[in-house]
């Protein structure tokens, strides 16, 4: 879906190719690639290419995904969902300069938000390897629960990884909103 979301501070925006130098620079560090399942490192600016080339806009909620963009900085990360086999999975990365100022549980707030006011899904999935405790503690702030452990190949490591699974229900996500008045706003 060709979407943009504003938070509090960011846009959530589709990627654009104008965007594969800054995502290769923030990707093509391991502290950040290595913490993702999907990202190869190194992370060259080709790669940044292809994977902003294969890119579609009509894509269903799904499958969408946000450029995260700080007014006056640009592109800082990425937040989005695919299929995987448990289901839609939400996953994300902030770039390292970023870190530690709230901006990635306000992304994927924004995003969340989005995702269950356009689905009608009933769940979404995530998780986090183990060792890293700062996207686990984003998590849990959002409302999921750890829901078992698996294997997950980390392509940056090379190397098959323990893999703490979470999940959010709609349930959870509504009852989470409500007892805590957050409301971070998302405009379309």
């Amino acid at each position: 879906m060709d979407v943009t979301l504003t938070t509090s501070r960011l846009v959530l925006r589709q990627p654009r190719l104008i965007d594969a130098e800054r995502l290769a620079r923030f990707l093509d560090n391991f502290a950040v690639s290595g913490n993702l399942a999907r990202v190869p490192y190194p992370y060259r600016l080709a790669d940044a290419k292809a994977w902003l080339r294969s890119w579609r806009p009509d894509r269903p909620a799904g499958e969408t995904g946000f450029t995260i963009e700080l007014p006056g900085e640009g592109l800082i990360g990425h937040v989005g969902f695919h299929a995987d086999v448990d289901g839609i999975v939400i996953g994300y990365w902030l770039a390292q300069p970023f870190w530690n100022r709230g901006f990635m549980t306000e992304a994927a707030r924004g995003a969340l938000e989005w995702y269950f006011e356009t689905s009608d899904a009933e769940m979404v999935q995530s998780g986090v390897f183990h060792f890293n405790k700062a996207s686990l503690a984003i998590q849990r702030k959002l409302g999921f629960i750890e829901i078992g452990t698996s294997s997950r190949l980390c392509l940056a490591r090379g190397e098959e990884l323990r893999h703490i699974d979470t999940r959010l229900t709609r349930a959870a996500w509504a009852a989470k909103r409500a007892a805590s008045g957050q409301q971070d706003p998302v405009n379309r």
